[in-house]
């Protein structure tokens, strides 16, 4: 993507967002939903761009750290809400639409929290290349009339990244985070519990400069996933490493060879 093409992008949002009167944005601190909350902020006005994120037991308390940290940096509004999904049977049960009920509770509260700013739209950071994935939270946005931006302007997510580089956002080439839930299988319930053991062990992986790790939750075994082009490196400390993810309450713990694969949980789905 050449300077041109990222500035015809840039000229489409502007118009998206010029032509409304202001935003509510879903914010998770991931580059997708900072784009659009920074473009929000950029073309709307600080009144009229307003973060909002949940720091619920599924988000990872860095991830809630820096979406603060990014909120300061740029001048933006960010309300800091509670959502309670993991108190929903229908969530904690962990279905294969899990995703669906956590993201129909965030919308929900946005919806609510938007009769404060008559108005303003609620946005996500959904992009065109997450309408061919397994992503119950979209309908989950539709039915609640949350609108996305880079649907409607045709960004992919390799163009949000190059958008968020060429305004010097710091978080342009974090690695996916997804919420902690997505480490568990499908129909494994999910507690607060298993969520802060899977944190603590990532937080164990990054430590020693795995950036784009996920620990999956099996029981009593956990599975690490690193890069492909990293699991040489993680043979040279593996065995500190595993010792160290045990001691948060695995009884086990092991690599998985094949290496991270993002959506892996969503294999059984397809089977």
């Amino acid at each position: 993507m050449n300077l041109v093409e990222i500035e015809k992008k840039i000229k489409a949002l502007e118009a998206w967002f010029s032509s409304r009167k202001g935003s509510i944005v879903a914010f998770s601190g991931g580059v997708d939903s900072a784009l659009v909350l920074f473009l929000a902020r950029k073309f709307q006005g600080k009144e009229n761009a307003i973060g909002v994120i949940s720091n619920s037991e599924s988000l990872k308390s860095k991830d809630f750290e820096e979406a603060k940290a990014f909120c300061k940096q740029f001048d933006i509004l960010l309300e800091v809400i509670k959502t309670n999904e993991l108190q929903d049977e229908r969530y904690n049960k962990n279905p294969i639409d899990r995703c669906f009920y956590c993201k129909s509770h965030l919308f929900q509260d946005l919806q609510e929290l938007s009769k404060k700013y008559p108005g303003f739209d609620v946005l996500s950071g959904t992009n065109v290349d997450d309408l061919g994935d397994y992503r119950p939270g979209i309908n989950a946005a539709n039915e609640q009339q949350v609108v996305s931006p880079m649907v409607d302007c045709k960004v992919t997510k390799e163009e949000i990244r190059q958008i968020a580089k060429y305004f010097e956002l710091p978080n342009w080439n974090k690695p996916a985070s997804p919420c902690l839930s997505s480490r568990i299988p499908y129909n494994q319930s999910v507690t607060a519990e298993k969520l802060k053991q899977v944190e603590m062990a990532e937080g164990i992986l990054n430590n020693y400069g795995f950036e784009d790790v996920r620990v999956r939750h099996y029981g009593n075994v956990a599975r690490i996933e690193v890069q492909p082009k990293d699991l040489e490196k993680l043979r040279l400390v593996q065995n500190e490493i595993i010792q160290q993810i045990k001691a948060v309450g695995f009884q086990d713990c092991e690599v998985d060879a094949e290496g991270l694969v993002s959506g892996k949980m969503n294999r059984v789905i397809n089977k």
